[in-house]
């Protein structure tokens, strides 16, 4: 079944080129489209286009077709181009030429556009929420791990005294950041497209701001041709957002793949949450942290396919657009696996103790010595020259029995403050 069937067949060729794979990514929309298919009938309703009794009966009918959604019967057959046209057939089947009038108003391309708007409110929702799990995993980490010592490096080179609870709440804080990203998202989708129909509005006296009440939409897309013109400006901004994300999940799972190298050896993991080699027996390796860093790289990389394939394209509806959905869902429902997979694991990380006392870290209390050749009345740059020629020398030797001057700074690490910074 086709929504714009007039009478005759397409080329098999052509039908399978155009579908592609729509029926299995609008599984991941379908119990958006009833809730927008129920919101459009109860307008319908209170315009008068359609019947209490007829509201009634859709109602049913889409009830049923919801539950087969949440206990895994729903399927979209080969019959059918995509899951609005099957949802349809299931109306008028089961309930006659009533079912035939759930259209009325409306276009396919607004009604995409509202299912799609649905789901990426509710799933930027659930990133929200196992983002702020994964933040919290991250301070509690902090928290536990703060007094103990991390060999900070720039330029992959020894350079000062860190700790791992500033590694920990480094990676929480800037979590805080991606979340208010996300939250900007929330408030583009956060508009109803439906009544658009298919981009120029409808000539029934249909009330946009029931269907917004009704489907919880904090505002409605009121120019329509904007309405049309969201779909691939939402996608862009989701993808951004999302890359956001995982630019930090990335970086973090990198840090952690170099820790546990023998090199670093700064932490491991138990056994079970490692793999192995087929020919090497001594190996561990952080598999999991080396496919989060892939996937995450490769969920950076979707901001510009869909700025390619939107890019220029004139205002109105074009098909490009239907290669917008695969990967964008796809992209969430990775992103929500990452943090599930990522909160989970990080929670039985193993820190070791590092040996400051290894010939590598020789020079890691330099600017501690600078310091307290300062504190002692020194200029900077004469302590900085000191310290520098002594080094130079070999002479060097870290200061014995005095506390380094900047470990407090180091364990201060204002845990309370990064938690409220969290948005809501």
């Amino acid at each position: 079944m086709k929504l714009w069937d007039k009478g005759f067949s397409i080329d098999k060729k052509i039908e399978d080129f155009t579908v592609g794979n729509d029926r299995e990514i609008d599984l991941h929309i379908a119990k958006y489209d009833l809730q927008a298919s129920l919101a459009h009938a109860i307008m319908l309703k209170s315009v008068g286009i359609i019947t209490s009794e007829e509201l009634k009966q859709l109602k049913n009918g889409l009830e049923t077709l919801s539950e087969s959604i949440d206990n895994g019967s729903f399927v979209i057959e080969d019959d059918f181009e995509d899951v609005h046209s099957k949802i349809e057939h299931e109306l008028t089947k089961n309930l006659g030429e009533v079912g035939k009038k759930i259209h009325t108003a409306r276009s396919r391309n607004d009604q995409v556009l509202v299912a799609l708007q649905l789901y990426y409110k509710e799933n930027l929702q659930l990133i929200k929420n196992k983002t702020k799990t994964f933040f919290e995993t991250l301070v509690s980490l902090a928290e536990t791990h703060k007094s103990k010592l991390l060999p900070g490096y720039t330029h992959l080179q020894v350079a000062m005294p860190s700790s791992f609870g500033l590694w920990f709440s480094a990676y929480a804080e800037l979590l805080v950041d991606d979340v208010y990203v996300l939250n900007a998202i929330l408030k583009i989708v956060d508009q109803n497209p439906l009544g658009s129909a298919a981009g120029y509005g409808s000539s029934f006296p249909i009330d946009r701001h029931i269907t917004t009440k009704e489907l919880q939409f904090s505002t409605l897309k009121y120019n329509v041709v904007a309405a049309q013109l969201s779909r691939g400006k939402n996608e862009r901004a989701i993808a951004s957002a999302l890359g956001g994300l995982c630019n930090t999940m990335g970086r973090f799972a990198m840090d952690i793949c170099l820790y546990m190298s023998q090199n670093f050896g700064f932490i491991t993991f138990p056994d079970e949450l490692t793999t192995g080699s087929s020919i090497m027996p001594h190996k561990k390796n952080p598999d999991v942290f080396e496919l989060i860093r892939g996937k995450c790289n490769k969920i950076q990389g979707l901001h510009t396919e869909m700025l390619l394939i939107t890019n220029n394209l004139p205002s109105g509806y074009h098909r490009d657009f239907q290669l917008l959905k695969e990967n964008i869902i796809n992209a969430f429902e990775d992103v929500k696996n990452i943090l599930d997979i990522f909160n989970d694991v990080i929670q039985q990380i193993i820190v070791k103790d590092v040996d400051f006392n290894d010939e590598k870290y020789k020079y890691i209390f330099t600017v501690d010595s600078i310091n307290n050749l300062v504190i002692s009345g020194m200029s900077f740059r004469e302590a900085y020259q000191k310290i520098g020629n002594k080094v130079q020398n070999d002479t060097y030797m870290p200061d014995s029995g005095k506390e380094h001057s900047h470990m407090g700074s180091i364990h201060n690490l204002c845990l309370e403050k990064i938690r409220a910074k969290f948005p809501k």
